[in-house]
Formats: C-alpha cells, structure tokens, sequence
C-alpha cells in the first residue's frame, strides 16, 4: 500500500517518456538519413529541417563549456523529479509541466553523454529571418516553461467562488418542531 502511495500522481511521467522517446527518434532519424550542415524543407522556406550539432543551451544559448551544461542538466533533472514527487497530489497542469521539461532537459542530456553535443535539426523563419534551430526535447522545456509561467501569472487571478450551499438530499426526520405547522394549520 506504501507503495501505491508513493508512485500515486506520478503517471504524469509517461509525458516525460513520449518526449525523451519522440525526442531521440527523431534526432537518430536526422542523424542518420542528413549529413551535417544539410538542409531540406519541409514546408517551404518556413520550415526546414538542418542538421546541426549545438555544443550550448537550447537555441543556440552558449557560456560556460560543455561540462557546464552536463553537469547543469543533470542537477536540474534530478531536481526537477524530486519536485514532482513531492507534488504528485498538486493540479495535473503543474506536474505536466515539469513532466515536459525534465522529458526536455533528459533528451538533451542523453545527446551531452552520447556526442558531447545536442543533435538540433527543426530550422523555422523567413528567407534570413529565422529562429535559432532546436529539437523537440527544447520544445518540450519550452511548451513546460509557458505552462508554468501561465499557472504562476494567472493563478491569484482566478476569484475565489463560494462553494455551492450544501441542502439535505432528505427531508428531516419528523419531528414536535417540523410538525407544528399542522397545528397552526388545525386551529383556524
């Protein structure tokens, strides 16, 4: 039964399974069918797909060496599932949240332990306009990030609404007190 307990709220975490496996097939396919540098669009010049290798944070981010970020990524996942632990009874937004962006940061871990690098491939803009290219274990973390921050920015905003007036389903039992209405009633 502790058992139950403890793992209670945490399915949550089969988000963090479909990211890390969505997230690492994806790049193994581009990995494998690209070679680095190529690119090739997918919906016009709007979205293309370009194999690059991103020795630095999610878009391209970059201070502090690779170690750093390892290191970085690993603290913070741990954190991050420790977290969501001790919020398994919280609101389901708030562990999805964290579900995202631990499945995030562990997709990209998994790339800083296997190439020493990030393998980033989803390229989105217009003409030389464009976003710095990322995966979906950035998309993931970010789709979290945006999550989070909306619970935080909106959640004082939502008035507190009484609680409905609770009547009995049964009427009350009979009683001097409920009867004397027929005695009222008998005397005109």
């Amino acid at each position: 039964m502790h058992l139950l307990s403890a793992v209670q709220g945490l399915w949550v975490l089969v988000f963090t399974v479909l990211v890390v496996g969505f997230d690492q097939i994806t790049k193994l396919a581009i990995a494998d069918g690209f070679y680095l540098g190529q690119s090739v669009e997918i919906f016009g010049d709007f979205l293309r797909f370009t194999y690059i290798r991103n020795p630095g944070m999610a878009f391209g981010i970059r201070f502090g060496g690779p170690l750093f970020f390892t290191v970085f990524a690993l603290i913070a996942s741990v954190i991050i599932l420790v977290y969501l632990f001790r919020m398994r009874h919280e609101r389901f937004h708030s562990r999805l949240s964290l579900a995202l962006i631990l499945g995030g940061a562990i997709g990209n871990l998994i790339d800083r332990f296997a190439y020493g690098e990030v393998i980033d491939f989803i390229d989105v803009g217009l003409k030389d306009t464009r976003w710095p290219v990322f995966n979906i274990a950035d998309s993931a973390v970010t789709i979290g990030m945006i999550i989070l921050v909306s619970l935080v920015l909106f959640e004082g905003q939502k008035e507190e609404t009484p609680a409905p007036a609770k009547f009995p389903v049964q009427p009350p039992a009979p009683s001097d007190e409920n009867d004397k209405w027929r005695d009222v009633k008998q005397s005109n």
